[in-house]
């Protein structure tokens, strides 16, 4: 497994999420990896280059890519903030994600928000070709860039995905960006119909499977989903990405997100959920987005994350090179 980091944050500062990954290290992440069936928080490695064997072969923290400069206007003409930083980032975690897959390792990509994932599908389809992805998410993410409230490209990656939204963007940009088959693609989590609604802006039900959060009530509902979702995936496509938005959880369970929302899963549940699907087979690669470390000042919810990512991460075996 190979661990990188991209501090980037769609509202173009270079606070909150962006420091994500530097607070999951410092609460103890990569040894974590190493040992994941302790629960205490072990000191951080000094060097963040050091490689650890495990049961998975082994972890490796290849550091952080580069983000560009954040800034945080609005672009005139397609109405996203941090454009230039949002190039740069796509890019740079495009080779990295491709470089890793091509040599057998799994990358885990620590963000930083959600847009991550647009250089991690497209470095992914570089080394293996075709990709599918199971998102799980509190959002639906696909506004229009004009739409949006924030400006952030987080309220957009997966319209960019699935080929919305793109006509302002700049064509050096749309380049870099993955396209994925909407039967490729699934959904977990979002809650968001009613802002959505609100803002009539129009949900992607139409065009990929998504099952709403208050579908999910206990451990098992949750576990079948994950089941269902990634079979509905390997019928289109041998290889898929499991992104995580860490806003799926609900306030109580981590209110170190900028965005929170009424309801959510327990971390049983996102357990539950997330192992479930690292069961089936065809898993390339893992994102973990929206932590913010400004909100946690004790890091508690930095050490629960943490736990949460060993005990995620300790049955994954080692892929073959190049597959």
């Amino acid at each position: 497994m190979r661990v990188i980091g991209v501090p980037f944050n769609s509202a173009g500062i270079p606070e909150g999420v962006a420091r994500a990954p530097g607070a999951l290290r410092e609460a103890g992440l990569i040894a974590r990896l190493h040992r994941p069936g302790r629960t205490s928080n072990p000191s951080p490695d000094p060097d963040p280059t050091r490689s650890f064997p495990t049961r998975a072969g082994e972890v490796r923290d290849a550091g952080d890519v580069d983000v560009g400069v954040l800034r945080p206007e609005r672009d005139p003409d397609c109405r996203l903030r941090a454009l230039e930083s949002l190039h740069v980032t796509t890019a740079s975690v495009r080779r990295a994600v491709a470089a890793s897959v091509h040599d057998g390792d799994r990358p885990l990509v620590i963000g930083g928000d959600c847009p991550v994932l647009l250089g991690c599908l497209r470095g992914t389809s570089d080394a293996v070709g075709e990709v599918g992805l199971l998102f799980i998410d509190g959002h639906q993410d696909a506004w229009p860039p004009d739409r949006s409230t924030t400006g952030e490209a987080a309220d957009c990656e997966l319209g960019f995905i699935l080929g919305l939204h793109r006509e302002r963007l700049p064509p050096s940009l749309t380049h870099l960006l993955p396209t994925l088959d909407p039967r490729q693609v699934v959904a977990l989590g979002p809650r968001d119909a009613d802002d959505l609604a609100a803002h009539a802006v129009a949900s992607v039900t139409d065009r990929i499977f998504i099952r709403p959060a208050e579908d999910f009530h206990t451990d098992a509902d949750v576990a079948a989903a994950a089941a269902d979702a990634t079979a509905r995936i390997l019928r289109r496509v041998e290889h898929w990405w499991l992104h995580i938005d860490l806003d799926v959880l609900s306030t109580d369970a981590l209110p170190a997100v900028d965005y929170p929302q009424p309801g959510g899963l327990s971390w049983s549940q996102l357990e539950s959920l997330t192992a479930t699907a690292l069961g089936a087979a065809g898993c390339v690669g893992i994102t973990v987005c929206i932590y913010n470390p400004d909100l946690d000042p004790d890091r508690r919810h930095a050490r629960r994350i943490v736990d949460y990512l060993a005990h995620l991460c300790a049955p994954l075996s080692p892929r073959k090179q190049g597959v």
